[in-house]
């Protein structure tokens, strides 16, 4: 399984507005802060702001907020805003995968793949990852990194 670097820099920026929503953020403080190109970001931003997960104001007061709660906004939601499909085989759809003969098979394994990762990042929240003590599946995936390290 791959993250592209898209859905990534885009959850680390909205785990940022997420984190300071007292003030609107600019893609500027955002990227330095992370460590992402500016230019990189300013792209993923534009696809987050027609997915309606951030808003944004121009001027000396502007920056980034999040459209709404965070609890309300899934890893799924960003990943699918930036990269389309959660899961492809070949650039594909996977209901678009057949198999011949003994791999036949193959094409209902990948589709159980896909529902796994997706119904983890629908579970997964910014708030989540935010909380002290977050609930699952979030907690668990947590601790499973934990013991892995």
């Amino acid at each position: 399984m791959r993250i592209s670097a898209r859905a990534d820099y885009a959850i680390r920026a909205l785990l940022e507005l997420a984190a300071d929503t007292g003030r609107p953020l600019t893609c500027e403080a955002i990227a330095q802060s992370q460590g992402i190109p500016h230019r990189f970001l300013k792209a993923v931003f534009r696809d987050l702001r027609q997915a309606e997960l951030v808003r944004s104001q121009r001027g000396c007061e502007g920056g980034y907020w999040l459209s709404r709660d965070a609890a309300s906004i899934s890893l799924a939601a960003i990943v699918a805003a930036v990269d389309g499909q959660l899961m492809t085989v070949h650039g594909e759809s996977l209901g678009d995968q057949s198999y011949p003969g003994p791999a036949a098979r193959l094409s209902e394994l990948w589709a159980g793949v896909r529902k796994r990762f997706e119904d983890i990042l629908a579970g997964v929240s910014l708030a989540d990852l935010l909380a002290d003590d977050p609930p699952e599946p979030a907690v668990s995936l947590l601790r499973d990194a934990a013991l892995s390290a």
